[in-house]
């Protein structure tokens, strides 16, 4: 079981759900949506494949649970820039080195390729797809629910991020006499709706805060550095992709106690610190 952190910002309390603690490499919500994997003995698989972008956090994970089970890792992207290549930062410099094997398709023929890779795999190979977004998740994150409920902290508001929706979903539907608030971080409000929808029916529960301005993934914003500044003040470093967004909704658009869950990826944090610095922004 992850700690619980309390913390207070801007008047109100909040309840740090510390699963950024588990490992350095898998940490957050990937450590959640990949416990089936986790608990997948290691003479079961002899490869795993996934694909996505290159500041992937469910990328970094899968490295770590590859080069811990001894498992061949392959992942696919688009095709990358020299510079990105040679970055010695970032999750894609880590995974490297726990034994990623990075395999580029050119742009005009990644979606097609990318759709048939499950015509191409036997019994001892498994597909994890862009995010760690399956059905598979949902067993992490009824261990996450149970937590939350042994907890009994007294608030019935959770928040996290969402990038695919896997992690709000699941916890909505695991818990279902809680709010679950969210936010879309890749894409909008209805993109998101689209991604869970593929999963399961979204729960009246489930509620999605939408931004007040529309951002780009990946994206420098100063409102975005002055908010991972302002919560690095309370003693906590979230990720700059996903937090700051979800930070922002709940400040302006909820008013009472919230139990955050953090969803780690702080690793890439270096690599956009550099972006920000690069771009003159502070």
């Amino acid at each position: 079981m992850t700690p619980i952190s309390k913390v207070t910002l801007d008047g109100r309390t909040f309840y740090i759900k510390r699963d950024d603690l588990y490992s350095k490499y898998l940490a957050g919500n990937k450590y959640r949506k990949l416990h089936s994997l986790l608990q997948t003995p290691s003479d079961t698989l002899n490869k795993v494949i996934s694909y996505g972008g290159t500041q992937s956090n469910a990328m970094l994970s899968l490295a770590s649970i590859c080069h811990e089970k001894g498992w061949e890792f392959i992942y696919y992207t688009k095709e990358l820039s020299q510079k990105l290549k040679e970055d010695s930062n970032g999750n894609f410099f880590y995974a490297k080195g726990l034994g990623l094997q990075h395999k580029e398709i050119q742009n005009d023929f990644y979606k097609n390729f990318i759709s048939s890779l499950d015509l191409h795999v036997d019994d001892k190979t498994k597909i994890v797809h862009q995010g760690g977004a399956d059905e598979d998740a949902r067993a992490g994150l009824k261990v996450l629910a149970q937590e939350i409920r042994e907890e009994n902290l007294g608030c019935k508001s959770i928040a996290t991020p969402s990038g695919t929706g896997t992690t709000a979903l699941f916890l909505a539907i695991e818990l279902p006499e809680y709010t679950v608030y969210t936010t879309p971080c890749v894409g909008d409000v209805e993109y998101l709706k689209e991604q869970m929808s593929a999963l399961s029916v979204i729960p009246d529960n489930l509620i999605i805060l939408e931004p007040k301005k529309k951002y780009h993934f990946a994206k420098p914003y100063s409102e975005f550095l002055n908010m991972y500044k302002k919560l690095l003040h309370v003693g906590i470093e979230f990720d700059l992709l996903y937090a700051p967004s979800m930070w922002e909704c709940l400040l302006e658009q909820t008013d009472e106690e919230v139990i955050y869950v953090h969803s780690g990826g702080i690793t890439g944090n270096k690599s956009m610190l550099k972006r920000y610095e690069n771009k003159r922004i502070t």
